[in-house]
């Protein structure tokens, strides 16, 4: 097959389109052919050699993806060749095909095209996981997402607008922002200008993607009982936290990743999809939740898409998508 490889960490450039062995279908898992990756900031990381594969892990590059499956492995009954699907990879995305655990596989929701339902399994998966499954998001309540644009950002507004949560995020643009309120945020913060602890004043969760930078006005801005969930380090991996302050608001902080999780059993990626299939995949199908799709790339420009992450001249989603 051909897949996005890279042959030492670097800039987008390192990204080249070439031979790659095929995949194996082990026992419990499923080969999909591919039909569209996104791009993630994740991606980038490990491109930069900033992101371990996790043990066990494809070394190609993507942790979503669409396409039909096109083999299924012994034990493997949920899932047939022909379905269209798309998929939490744990990597192997920006491939013509990849291997993935079946339990990790979900059904391409009804109305949404093929290619566009890869936009959807790695936030989806990471904002019910953390937002609602971790920090127990409540109706109500004030909820936080800093980003508001980006993938994660466009889906958490929508999945906390839908749970009657009062919604605030940042952004860096009027642009941007103007989008997150049409999905439904109410508050909006434009970080180059604004302080968000000033202009929210209290959130019961915070989902923050910068890590460090951001820890000491997450705590600031913290509702007494209020959850702080760090998702992301753009803005470094080192900060200092006010115990005294967090005490006294009896607040959370929780940190976690996606990819790293077990395939199967407690807290594990199978268990995050199946709840997602049956908590978010029916208004999905309604359309009152949709993935958001900024562009589309061919694979062959996998660097294309990495740098318009890089700059965040994007609103929702990057596609790469295989051309035939």
């Amino acid at each position: 097959m051909r897949a996005i490889t890279m042959e030492s960490p670097g800039g987008p450039e390192v990204l080249v389109w070439g031979e790659a062995p095929d995949p194996v279908c082990q026992p419990g898992e499923v080969v999909i052919d591919v039909v569209a990756a996104a791009v993630n900031r994740a991606d980038l990381l490990q491109r930069q050699g900033a992101y371990p594969v996790p043990p066990g892990a494809s070394e190609i590059l993507g942790l979503e993806c669409s396409g039909i499956v096109s083999e299924v492995g012994a034990g493997v009954t949920e899932w047939s060749v022909g379905d269209e699907v798309c998929a939490l990879l744990s990597g192997g995305g920006y491939a013509e095909k990849v291997a993935v655990p079946a339990g990790q596989v979900l059904p391409k929701p009804a109305g949404v095209e093929l290619a566009t339902a890869a936009a959807l399994p790695e936030v989806v998966c990471t904002v019910w996981s953390n937002v609602f499954m971790l920090a127990g998001l409540r109706r109500g309540e004030t909820f936080l997402v800093h980003g508001g644009s980006s993938g994660i950002g466009t889906m958490a507004i929508q999945l906390a607008v839908r749970a009657g949560a009062r919604v605030a995020t940042t952004a860096g643009s009027q642009a941007k922002l103007d989008f997150c309120r049409e999905l439904g945020a109410e508050v909006l913060v434009d970080y180059r200008e604004q302080d968000f602890v000033e202009v929210v004043g209290q959130a019961d969760v915070v989902l923050d993607n910068m890590g460090a930078k951001y820890l000491p006005r997450n705590v600031d801005v913290l509702a007494p009982d209020g959850r702080i969930v760090v998702i992301g380090m753009q803005g470094g991996v080192k900060g200092e936290l006010d115990l005294g302050k967090l005490l006294r608001k009896r607040g959370t902080v929780h940190a976690t990743a996606l990819r790293g999780r077990p395939a199967t059993g407690p807290h594990s990626k199978a268990e995050i999809v199946a709840a997602v299939r049956h908590d978010v995949w029916p208004d999905v199908e309604r359309g009152t939740v949709r993935p958001i799709v900024d562009r589309r790339l061919p694979m062959t420009r996998a660097g294309e898409g990495h740098a318009v992450l890089e700059a965040s001249s994007h609103i929702g989603k990057v596609l790469l998508v295989n051309e035939g």
